[in-house]
């Protein structure tokens, strides 16, 4: 049986993580603001120079060829754009998983030491349903971790598909520009 300061314990370190968690969610809230800040600034700044540099244009060729070297430098702006968001929810959403993790395996085993204090105190004769249950709790843990080695690797595999996708769409912009020219 749990006592009062275990469920007091456990009542505690469930307002911590929560707190944690809140912590978390709003530096990450605080990164993707200061990212689109930081973007906005440079995006206004950039059609200021761009509209001069339009005014500027004398014939159509010269427009041409404004027009072409803005495109590449705006190809790898959006994927450095891209990237950095990607990286500020994929961190935050790894700290919500390592915190998930935590919380699973402490729940885990205080479940496994409920269930071994049962069979301890168990009346004779049960030892079949006591192994029986202990077996399926097992076949529960490891279809938990499996579960989690999926999703992992599944994430492994998004963030390297990413990654391809925004160098093939740099190395297209790129390849257009040299095009044109």
């Amino acid at each position: 049986m749990l006592t009062a300061e275990q469920v007091l314990a456990s009542q505690k370190a469930s307002v911590e993580t929560l707190f944690g968690l809140t912590t978390k969610a709003f530096e990450g809230v605080e990164k993707l603001v200061e990212l689109n800040l930081t973007a906005s600034k440079a995006a206004l700044a950039e059609a200021a120079g761009t509209t001069q540099a339009i005014l500027g244009v004398k014939d159509a060729q010269e427009l041409l060829a404004l027009q072409a070297s803005l495109f590449q430098p705006l190809a790898e702006k959006t994927a450095a754009y891209s990237r950095h968001l990607y990286d500020i929810a994929s961190g935050t959403g790894a700290e919500f998983g390592k915190a998930f993790e935590s919380q699973a395996a402490e729940a885990q085993k205080k479940f496994l030491a409920v269930v071994d204090n049962a069979a301890k105190n168990a009346p004779a004769g049960s030892e079949t349903a006591v192994a029986v249950f202990k077996s399926a709790v097992a076949a529960g843990n490891n279809a938990l971790e499996s579960v989690q080695k999926a999703v992992k690797q599944a994430s492994d595999v998004a963030e390297a598909n990413f990654n391809a996708v925004a160098s093939q769409a740099v190395n297209a912009a790129k390849t257009t520009t040299a095009k044109k020219r």
